[in-house]
């Protein structure tokens, strides 16, 4: 890790007993969640892991600290926690894959307020990301 005095136990206050029992269940759904969209078409990836990140430090310390430690998250949530940036390869990634998924609901045939629905939300997404700057090296 990079920085771990930004990562420190001061940065994220322990809450109570249940509260963090309750963090750590959403951080664990979320990711569970977050894996199972990289297989399923329609269930998306990136917020449940996003919403991981966020309870994680919430509920365990240890967790926090396991994900910061990670190789493959450890520089993009630094990126993001310090520059607000999204790598443009995720960017690329993430737009692909939302354009894969409403040309699945399109293929299947579903309703036309699920699409346009799901249309708006991807929109919004792509929005977001592609207005996010690129991690300066």
């Amino acid at each position: 890790m990079s920085n771990d005095a930004e990562h420190s136990a001061q940065e994220h206050p322990m809450p109570g007993k249940h509260a963090r029992l309750g963090y750590l269940l959403l951080a664990y759904t979320t990711t569970g969640l977050g894996i199972a969209g990289v297989f399923l078409p329609l269930l998306p990836t990136t917020p449940f892991l996003l919403v991981a990140v966020w309870a994680a430090p919430k509920g365990s310390q240890r967790v926090h600290d396991w994900i910061y430690q990670q190789p493959r998250f450890a520089r993009l949530l630094d990126d993001w926690q310090q520059q607000g940036a999204v790598p443009l390869g995720a960017k690329w990634l993430a737009t692909a894959m939302m354009i894969a998924s409403w040309s699945f609901l399109l293929w299947r045939d579903y309703h036309w307020g699920l699409v346009l629905g799901m249309s708006l939300f991807f929109m919004c997404i792509g929005l977001f990301l592609w207005t996010r700057p690129n991690p300066e090296s």
